[in-house]
């Protein structure tokens, strides 16, 4: 078998050297398990002697499979070593041998101190989990769910977000002879298999919890830098922070991505010329982030700030009660989508509407006539997308002029794109069908055919959760000199005004779309939360 030195690469004796000079040594036998499916925390596992077999264990409809081994001067590990997640894998020796034991905290100091290690190991653990998606270790987390099912949708949305070695059945509208045959009940539906085990009902909430990729306090911490919200800007934020040696904590209600994981394709990114998508973008930001040691929670959602310790440390309160205290944050949080005010809505949310145009949701109406609401630039890309995948699509722009808000090279392709009709000062007014999205009513042309509706009408920002920040009147967070006078009052005893992207509460900082003022842009919002890192420095020192 030919050796992929990507997965497996082979290390100079200087390597190997720096590699063998940290962890603790472990002689085993043949059998001997180095580490099982299902441990919450596990090591790097570094062959000096012997070799150790990569298995996907049994579960209960398949048998046991070997999926690689590693023989002496190797390491046996995945991606999840750097995320937190448990070990869905197993390792064990197949005679006797010396292994290393190289701990996840010992690891990322060793990928922190050591650029050329670091940059080995981080390349083989990515193409490890890339290689194992369409493999036997895909069984080992698996979703089952009508394909029309929003819930099934948000279980699928946040397993490819994080990069999940997973595997997704769907299952069409009329397919109850499948979930008969398969002795599953249709109320436990959405379903997931952890290794094997049946989680009926699955949330995202639920299968992160089990996965081990939920947020735990060591004893009496205090991380350097919380940042709430994993979109672009927190993203930046929380990479430029850990690489700046800001212990840091990521969290996000959903997944890493925002609204930027939503976009089939941002064309106007620096150094992209032949355009990138939201998701190849923020998978590669989220790697980013990995590798200089963020802790990336979610979905995690912050319901709560308060400061303590007199204003020194700040406590960040999840929903499901768990603190975080930390000595700054930065607040990402973006904004929530909005939706028409239609009959129906709630009810089709879960069987036709999306709020995003991507991969996943393409593959919901591949060739099946659509409609797109908006009139901004995602709106136009979204358009683009489905119809280059096959569908016909209405876009419904409430305003007349199209380029009002919308990048002129996108209104030139939607003019010319041959599948696309353009409605403009149109509304959608109706929604038709039985369980599932079957048709849209638009106010100058009457009822159309459609599968999917696409919403782009724009966000709300998510600060209900810290009320206590000064907010302008549409709830988009003050921050530096933009902070209004009264609350500029307590600044008078620490003897300075608020930094940039300082928020009205001293070290609790705001960028990207959730800031007054933002740009709104993918560029700006990587640069606002770079930039509200060197300000976090600059108020820890003070």
């Amino acid at each position: 078998m030919t050796r992929d030195e990507t997965i497996t690469p082979e290390l100079t004796d200087a390597q190997w050297e720096r590699l063998t000079a940290i962890g603790t040594t472990q002689d085993v036998d043949e059998g001997d398990y180095v580490f099982r499916s299902g441990d919450a925390d596990y090591d790097l596992i570094v062959v000096e002697e012997g070799e150790i077999e990569i298995v996907r264990d049994a579960l209960k409809w398949v048998d046991e499979v070997v999926i690689s081994r590693m023989g002496p001067r190797t390491f046996a590990g995945e991606l999840g070593l750097l995320n937190g997640q448990g070990a869905f894998l197993s390792a064990r020796a197949t005679r006797p041998g010396r292994v290393r034991r190289i701990t996840r905290t010992e690891l990322r100091r060793l990928m922190n101190e050591d650029d050329d290690l670091c940059d080995l190991i981080l390349h083989a653990l990515w193409a490890r989990r890339e290689s194992l998606r369409n493999g036997p270790a895909a069984m080992t987390l698996k979703f089952v769910g009508y394909s029309s099912s929003s819930d099934f949708l948000a279980l699928r949305r946040f397993a490819e977000r994080l990069d999940l070695v997973h595997v997704a059945v769907a299952v069409p509208p009329d397919g109850i002879e499948y979930l008969v045959g398969h002795s599953i009940p249709e109320e436990n539906l959405p379903l997931a298999f952890i290794q094997g085990e049946p989680l009926p009902r699955a949330t995202p909430g639920a299968v992160a919890e089990r996965l081990g990729l939920s947020y735990q306090a060591q004893a009496d911490e205090v991380v350097d830098l919380v940042v709430v919200g994993g979109g672009p800007a927190g993203l930046a934020a929380a990479i430029y922070g850990a690489s700046e040696g800001l212990s840091t904590v990521l969290l996000d209600a959903v997944a890493p991505g925002g609204q930027a994981a939503a976009t089939s394709r941002i064309e106007n990114f620096l150094g992209f010329p032949f355009g990138v998508s939201g998701g190849e973008l923020i998978g590669q930001a989220t790697l980013q982030a990995l590798k200089f040691g963020v802790r990336v929670y979610a979905p995690c959602e912050a319901v709560g700030l308060a400061t303590v310790d007199g204003g020194q440390e700040l406590d960040v309160t999840l929903s499901d009660g768990r603190l975080i205290r930390a000595r700054a944050a930065v607040i990402t949080s973006g904004a929530a989508y909005r939706r028409l005010a239609l009959d129906r809505w709630s009810d089709f949310e879960r069987a036709g509407i999306y709020y995003a145009a991507t991969p996943l949701e393409l593959r919901q109406v591949t060739g099946e006539p659509v409609v797109v609401v908006g009139g901004a630039n995602s709106a136009g890309q979204a358009a683009l997308y489905l119809a280059a995948g096959g569908s016909p699509v209405d876009l419904v722009v409430r305003g007349d002029d199209l380029s009002a808000r919308m990048s002129s090279y996108l209104v030139d392709r939607l003019v010319e794109d041959p599948r696309i009709r353009i409605h403009r000062g149109s509304r959608v007014v109706g929604l038709g069908g039985d369980t599932s999205l079957a048709s849209v009513t638009i106010d100058s042309v009457g009822e159309v055919d459609a599968r999917g509706l696409f919403c782009f009408i724009g966000a709300d920002p998510a600060t209900s959760w810290v009320p206590t920040l000064d907010r302008d009147p549409e709830g988009f967070i003050r921050t530096g000199t933009d902070i209004a006078l009264q609350s500029l009052q307590r600044w008078q005893t620490l003897g300075r005004e608020p930094l940039p992207f300082e928020t009205s509460i001293p070290r609790v900082f705001a960028a990207g779309d959730v800031r007054r003022g933002s740009m709104k842009r993918v560029a700006a919002a990587v640069g606002e939360g770079s930039s509200a890192v060197a300000s976090v420095h600059r108020a820890l020192a003070g």
